[in-house]
């Protein structure tokens, strides 16, 4: 398993970022201020984009492993080197994802807890209702993790 940054047409990846943020749109506006990870096991299974919100906060701003590599420890191991990656850099990051089972139990696991919400979300910001699991998306969860 190797994971590597990547510095130029991240768009490459476009198909596998769609995955976690289904509208092109709204990824265009952190794709290219962000830092752009891809886990290749045999072929790139997992993609990550986390930018600079300051003051010491990171956002994890897509991560989206293919589907066929779901429940093969692909999204932690991305995770786990991003924590790594991060620390010393900033004191904390932060997560937004729609309200449900999977999402929250995932992160839960890998030991962030609940930061805030912002409501309608998802209802403002994008032109079509986003369905994730069976549930109509409306508010944005945030979690959180310190990095120290």
């Amino acid at each position: 398993m190797n994971i590597r940054k990547i510095t130029s047409d991240k768009k490459q990846f476009l198909s596998l970022l769609l995955l976690a943020d289904e509208q092109e749109s709204m990824i265009d506006r952190y794709i290219d201020r962000g830092e752009m990870f891809v886990l290749d096991d045999g072929g790139t299974k997992a993609v990550a984009v986390v930018t600079d919100e300051g003051n010491g906060c990171c956002e994890l701003k897509n991560m989206a492993v293919a589907p066929e590599c779901h429940r093969q420890g692909y999204g932690k191991a991305l995770l786990s080197f991003l924590l790594s990656y991060y620390k010393g850099r900033f004191r904390q990051i932060i997560v937004g994802t729609g309200e449900t089972p999977r999402h929250r139990a995932f992160y839960e696991h890998c030991g962030f807890t609940f930061s805030h919400r912002v409501e309608s979300f998802f209802t403002r910001h994008y032109d079509h209702p986003i369905i994730d699991d069976g549930v109509v998306l409306e508010d944005m969860i945030y979690y959180k993790q310190d990095i120290l």
